[in-house]
């Protein structure tokens, strides 16, 4: 090594002169402490001083960047804030139905899936929209086809979130799944199909949370809370929806500062 790499990259294992058998080859394994070290010594000196790593960029996700925002939830609307209790017995509830899971998730994963039920690959972001939404939602059709009396069709309606289905998801599939449902929520109106999609995949977040789950939900509460402000109508089933998702967000995954404060 180079004297001034020597000054930035003190050894940490010296090796002075040492009494080496004539015939030492640092190719086979050492049979003493001088030879190891001697060996050590030598692998280092083989090393270049600057590595290169070779990237495929067609590797690379194509979304990389992660924008954290450290404002809170906006606060609900006069007269529909929840109160302490309600918020209680919702993590109670809450805590109840993840306790079950974990402790079914095997009975329920060895059950058969039925044969229109085809889960996308973990990456399939467009898949897994279609899959949990339905086609009608997803791409904001609302007029309704002539046979849609002849029975349910989980491809327009999307598949709603069975145990036999979430049960066999991994947590890397919860959280890309639940990043997708996320992102298309940043630009649509909440629905049934979204907030049933979303309690499911909250029970099954796995704690403590991963940082990227961690920052996911509170992306997840702070866009509830602006859908909560816009919601003209006041449709009272979708604010106690919203409320439901900002309040487990909050008091059951221990993000207080998002949490409603009653008055």
């Amino acid at each position: 090594m180079e004297s001034g790499v020597e000054e930035l990259m003190p050894r940490l294992l010296p090796v002075g002169d040492c009494d080496l058998a004539e015939d030492f080859d640092p190719t086979v394994p050492p049979r003493t402490p001088q030879e190891y070290l001697k060996r050590v010594q030598i692998e280092a000196a083989r090393c270049p001083d600057v590595v290169v790593a070779q990237i495929d960029p067609r590797k690379l996700k194509k979304k990389q960047t992660v924008n954290i925002s450290i404002s809170g939830c906006q606060p609900a609307p006069e007269g529909y804030c929840p109160t302490l209790k309600w918020q209680q017995q919702q993590v109670a509830n809450f805590s109840a139905v993840r306790q079950s899971l974990n402790k079914h998730r095997n009975h329920w994963r060895s059950q058969h899936l039925d044969s229109n039920v085809t889960m996308p690959k973990s990456e399939d972001e467009e898949g897994w929209k279609k899959f949990c939404l339905g086609e009608r939602v997803y791409s904001e059709i609302d007029v309704l086809s002539d046979n849609e009396n002849l029975g349910i069709d989980y491809m327009k309606v999307g598949f709603p979130p069975l145990l036999s289905i979430v049960s066999r998801m991994n947590q890397a599939t919860v959280t890309s799944v639940l990043e997708y449902l996320i992102s298309w929520f940043g630009e649509k109106k909440f629905t049934p199909e979204l907030g049933r999609w979303l309690y499911a995949l909250l029970a099954c977040l796995e704690k403590p949370l991963l940082p990227e789950a961690h920052s996911l939900i509170r992306q997840l509460a702070r866009r509830c809370s602006e859908v909560r402000v816009l919601e003209e109508s006041k449709n009272e089933e979708q604010i106690s929806a919203l409320n439901l998702i900002i309040c487990l967000v909050s008091r059951y995954f221990d993000q207080r500062d998002l949490a409603d404060e009653p008055p």
